[in-house]
């Protein structure tokens, strides 16, 4: 339902239940999209929070505490959206503490959090199983790890961020130091990493890929679609045929995919 940094939040669900990924999107905004598509507000039964900054938290708190849906982060994570201001509201009761690699239910899904490095007070994936598919989502990636390999390879449905094209960063108008923060490993992967990273990892369980976090000012989606497409045919996978690749929009909402 938004992808970038003027939002964040996607949903995933079944038949009965359905989950959130973020929630850094107005709540007027997400209950018009869910309307959209025939699924109730009432439907969600948690919502997962990748890291505390505030395109990816700021309607948290009227989740949690206006809808009583439970919010699940870490500790250092939910620390990070106490303090932040675009929050300004504090968790009681929907409070959920996530631990890194330990799995648990939120009913039918059974999901596994993992680090990812980013300059967030902490950072992480999210591993979702669910009728014998894996979901993976991977967003605001400073740099690969082995850690985000080893969940990304098991997917067959997979978000990872591709923020940033080098070109355009390099002559964009942005000041030297955010280039640093952007590049420097703790801040957001460029198209070419990003298409680097998916031919070491792509097996014939890989169904489909979706590139998130695309940057407004140094990205353009059809650079990141051509990007990884031609890492992908190098190496003899053909997209569209052996996989599925889609940019997401940042306020466009993408509409359902069946998996």
């Amino acid at each position: 339902m938004g992808s970038g940094s003027s939002g964040n939040c996607y949903y995933l669900g079944s038949n009965g239940n359905g989950i959130f990924i973020d929630a850094g999107i107005g709540i007027r905004t997400v209950s018009k999209a869910l309307r959209e598509y025939g699924v109730s507000l009432h439907k969600i039964k948690g919502v997962l929070i990748t890291h505390d900054h505030a395109d990816h938290i700021k309607t948290a708190g009227c989740l949690g505490n206006k809808h009583n849906i439970p919010i699940y982060a870490t500790e250092a994570v939910h620390e990070g959206i106490l303090r932040n201001k675009a929050v300004q509201v504090e968790l009681y009761q929907s409070k959920r503490v996530v631990e890194k690699e330990q799995p648990f239910f939120i009913n039918d899904f059974k999901i596994t959090a993992f680090d990812v490095p980013h300059d967030s007070i902490e950072n992480v994936g999210y591993h979702i199983e669910f009728d014998n598919q894996v979901f993976v989502l991977i967003t605001d990636i400073g740099r690969i790890t082995d850690k985000i390999r080893e969940y990304a390879s098991k997917a067959n449905h997979l978000v990872i961020e591709a923020n940033y094209d080098e070109l355009m960063l390099q002559s964009g108008k942005y000041p030297y130091m955010l280039k640093q923060r952007i590049c420097n490993g703790m801040g957001h992967l460029s198209n070419r990493h990003t298409a680097e990273f998916l031919t070491g990892i792509y097996n014939k369980g890989l169904q489909n890929i979706w590139l998130c976090h695309l940057s407004q000012d140094n990205n353009r989606p059809e650079i990141a679609f051509k990007t990884v497409e031609q890492a992908l045919s190098s190496e003899g996978v053909e997209v569209g045929k052996d996989v599925r690749l889609e940019t997401l929009s940042r306020h466009k909402v993408s509409g359902l995919r069946e998996f």
